[in-house]
């Protein structure tokens, strides 16, 4: 943890030559007025064209961007539902029917930052400051672990007491912890990170810490929208410092990153567009490009005014028209809707080709345990909402929408295999583009349901989600993909039996 005052330390983390290393003649990959173009002149296509765009969609081809231009203008309702579709039909052609799940944890909301929808800004004096101690850590990974959760995201502000050295402390304390199970212990098996943009060096200590995804969202791709929420005297006002964070993490050896936008703060097809460029930029100079991509909208704040009366916030039907553009026009690449929508529209979400969400969801700095200490009457609700960043849409338990999903035929997947065997990066990537990466998930899926079902899920979930095991394991067993596997489907039926008769954590 740095010992230096925010003032000094803010002066040392910026780099220009990490910056200037991913130019092009001096610019960067997002060219406002081109993009404008690109929007105004796609404006109009016919069906035939829209189809045609569909059609290479469905062939797991990323879509060019005057290609998703011509999506986001589609005005026939038919033709969205044509799309909405397709959205479905390629997200279970590359991932299958598993949904991932994942759980936030917030170590820390002091930061230097003065972002105008942010409830952890600076100068928001109804924040109440903390830092959580590695203990206080390992106490919320526990309560994440009983509620289920093998993935979790830890997630800090950008302030010295919170730098990478904290991180590290943090990333280590998580897999360390272990919490009894009904069978045998539960552990956090996959930990990414939400984090400010930081140098090489320093993404290097996260790589070494065993660090998953590394997630920066640009918020906004508009830059004079970017400058007018982003004072220009802080971190967070450097528009290219952030622009390439992920493009330094790549240097640094973290393989998979995470883009995304805050919808709401300019014009949704605008920020599509950006997204679409920086994945782009991202397999240019790397050859792969995000693991995933995330698409949260405004959603009211403590002290941010802008969070609730911005021009710009985006309807349901927006949001769910950008969900389906961003499946079709990046076909491969996983995307997650968080508990910040409501139940109704994140199921909707969902139906368009989400790959990734979270539930049991605390936003509050320790707020876990002190969701505990609430049922245990320690603690009044009001203290909750002091402590959060944002207002949540959906607070249902991992329990309840596990059990949602089941009720819609998906299998929920806590699985973490890929990244322990190897299956990062370009590696995954090429898997997932030939639509291979999806039937070892899809085994995988079912040994993670079986450990939730035994360990954690309620009389209720279980017994749906037992309908659903079965069903997938009867699937398995027929399908031509595992038919000509012999040693792969020997491996799997033992690994079953092992976790039937309480063995834990074993992949494939």
């Amino acid at each position: 943890m740095s010992k230096l005052n925010p003032a000094d330390w803010k002066q040392q983390v910026i780099k220009q030559e990490e910056i200037d290393k991913y130019l092009v003649d001096g610019k960067d990959f997002i060219d406002t007025q081109k993009i404008f173009d690109e929007l105004q002149s796609n404006q109009t296509s016919d069906v035939a064209q829209v189809r045609d765009i569909i059609a290479k969609s469905k062939e797991v081809q990323r879509l060019d961007p005057s290609e998703t231009a011509a999506l986001l203008h589609v005005s026939d309702p038919e033709l969205w539902a044509e799309m909405d579709e397709a959205a479905l039909e390629i997200k279970r052609k590359v991932y299958d029917n598993r949904i991932v799940f994942f759980a936030p944890l917030y170590c820390a909301n002091l930061c230097v930052n003065n972002c105008a929808y942010c409830g952890f800004k600076c100068e928001n004096s109804q924040e109440k400051r903390k830092i959580l101690t590695m203990n206080e850590v390992r106490k919320e990974t526990e309560a994440v672990i009983d509620e289920g959760h093998k993935r979790m995201i830890l997630v800090y502000g950008e302030h010295p007491a919170s730098d990478a050295d904290y991180m590290v402390d943090s990333i280590k304390t998580a897999y360390d912890t272990r919490k009894k199970a009904r069978t045998g212990w539960g552990n956090i098996r996959r930990v990414n990170i939400n984090a400010a943009p930081m140098s090489i060096n320093d993404l290097k200590k996260l790589w070494e810490a065993g660090i998953g995804t590394y997630q920066v969202f640009q918020e906004t791709y508009h830059k004079d929208t970017y400058s007018a929420v982003h004072p220009a005297n802080t971190l967070k006002g450097n528009y290219r410092w952030r622009l390439y964070a992920l493009h330094r993490a790549m240097d640094a050896g973290i393989d998979d990153v995470a883009v995304g936008a805050l919808f709401g703060l300019y014009d949704w097809r605008f920020e599509v567009m950006g997204l679409l460029h920086h994945t782009m930029d991202l397999e240019r100079q790397f050859g792969i490009g995000p693991h995933t991509i995330s698409f949260p909208r405004l959603t009211p704040a403590s002290g941010s005014p802008l969070t609730t009366n911005s021009k710009y916030l985006v309807k349901d039907e927006n949001f769910l028209k950008l969900v389906t553009v961003l499946r079709l026009s990046v076909p491969y690449t996983g995307m997650i809707v968080t508990a910040r929508e409501r139940a109704e529209i994140r199921k909707q979400a969902i139906l368009r080709g989400c790959t990734q969400t979270d539930a049991s969801t605390k936003i509050g700095i320790g707020g876990y345990t002190d969701a505990l200490k609430k049922l245990d009457g320690y603690m009044e609700s009001s203290q909750l909402e002091d402590e959060q960043q944002f207002m949540l849409g959906d607070t249902r338990s991992l329990d309840e929408v596990v059990r949602e999903l089941a009720e819609m035929g998906m299998i929920t997947s806590f699985c973490t295999a890929g990244y322990r065997c190897g299956r990062t990066g370009d590696k995954i990537m090429g898997l997932l583009k030939h639509c291979v990466e999806g039937k070892f998930c899809k085994l995988n899926a079912v040994l993670t349901y079986r450990e939730f079902l035994d360990d954690y899920a309620s009389p209720e979930t279980k017994v749906i989600g037992e309908k659903i095991i079965q069903k997938e394991l009867a699937d398995i067993e027929t399908y031509p993909f595992f038919q000509k596997n012999k040693d792969l489907m020997n491996s799997f039926r033992k690994e079953y039996n092992d976790i039937v008769n309480g063995e834990r954590d074993v992949y494939l």
